[in-house]
């Protein structure tokens, strides 16, 4: 399966919605939660204050998975200062887990940071979830940075990482 990486249009939005929502349920990561499906649902609003990219099969043009890249400041930025740059709801189709559509879609924002001179990327995953996504950014160099550690809801703790762009 060869896959590529590209912005997402309007008629990519409810495939996104559907994966996203789907990801995040398949991991554990939506119950007991308190509207994160709705937000993590709206695509349209994702794509006006950040830059959402899909991974697809070339040969079908199937969205595969999907990422919101985020400058400091913006509406879905939540961890990145002056500088840095910030993926967040990054998720991949359960039914295409496990064939490095993550990684390629991690390496997206890695470049996409690059390309605008960013000293850094960084994300927060949820403790005690997603493992493979946390062994995924261990992998590509994501360091823990415990300094951006932090929590919107009672009982739901969400660890920062950092990878530096400068090495």
């Amino acid at each position: 399966m060869s896959v590529r990486v590209r912005p997402a249009g309007p008629a990519d939005h409810a495939a996104v919605a559907r994966l996203t929502v789907a990801a995040y349920e398949a991991d554990g990561q939506l119950k007991g939660e308190n509207g994160y499906a709705t937000v993590l649902a709206d695509v349209a609003t994702r794509a006006e204050h950040g830059e959402v990219l899909v991974a697809v099969d070339e040969a079908t043009d199937a969205v595969l998975g999907s990422v919101t890249f985020v400058l400091p400041g913006t509406r879905y930025a939540e961890l990145s200062a002056p500088g840095e740059a910030e993926f967040r709801m990054l998720a991949v189709d359960p039914a295409a887990q496990g064939r490095g559509v993550g990684a390629i879609l991690v390496e997206a924002c890695v470049a996409r940071a690059t390309a605008l001179g960013c000293s850094a990327v960084v994300i927060c995953v949820r403790d005690g979830f997603a493992a493979s996504a946390q062994r995924l950014y261990e992998r590509r160099g994501f360091v823990r940075s415990p300094e951006k550690d932090w929590s919107p809801l009672a009982g739901v703790r969400l660890l920062g990482l950092r990878l530096d762009l400068a090495a």
